[in-house]
């Protein structure tokens, strides 16, 4: 037996489920998107872990499942729809983050196309109670998802949350912290 073949039959770790943000963290905003995106990088392990586990996981794939449904869903409108018109408004020309934010929505445009073909993939996986991963195709559409996650929250992370920090005022966050809490149903008080 060589090696490789041994590597082969090590079965994969099992990542666990997504960890819920406090709630109360949406008072400190660009921290709870900091926060959102270490539960994306939990989903990105779980599809991972997903595309070569050939053993069923009922309990995962729909926990995954919901979260790609109304997280990420979620964090696309708080990025969309609050972030990205905040940072439009008090970033400078010098910040050069048009193109950045022209990136990023097209990235969230692909997230939604991937996030469909996913969630497709787990309504068979459950409904005949099979692994996604023995589904033709399935473990390349769960890969790409995670790599196109990944890839995005690095830009995220190198490029818009630093501006954020420098660029918005204390009526932005406070601002931002309303909408996502109204978005959530959380209450700030």
């Amino acid at each position: 037996m060589t090696m490789e073949d041994h590597v082969t039959e090590i079965a994969p770790i099992n990542p666990g489920g997504i960890e819920s943000s406090p709630p109360a963290l949406i008072k400190e905003p660009l921290e709870f998107l900091f926060a959102e995106h270490y539960r994306h990088r939990q989903m990105c392990k779980i599809l991972e872990y997903l595309a070569v586990t050939p053993k069923f996981e009922a309990t995962l794939i729909a926990t995954t499942d919901d979260f790609i449904r109304y997280d990420l869903a979620l964090h696309v409108i708080d990025e969309e729809e609050d972030l990205f018109p905040l940072l439009r408004r008090r970033c400078s020309v010098e910040d050069d983050i048009e193109d950045v934010l022209g990136r990023l929505s097209a990235d969230h445009a692909l997230d939604q196309e991937l996030a469909r073909a996913v969630r497709t993939l787990f309504a068979q996986a459950l409904e005949k109670r099979e692994a996604p991963a023995l589904f033709p195709g399935a473990p390349e559409t769960l890969v790409r998802l995670a790599r196109q996650e990944k890839s995005h929250m690095a830009l995220e992370k190198a490029v818009v949350m630093p501006l954020a920090r420098r660029r918005l005022t204390a009526d932005d966050l406070s601002a931002l912290s309303i909408r996502l809490a109204a978005r959530r149903g959380v209450s700030l008080a």
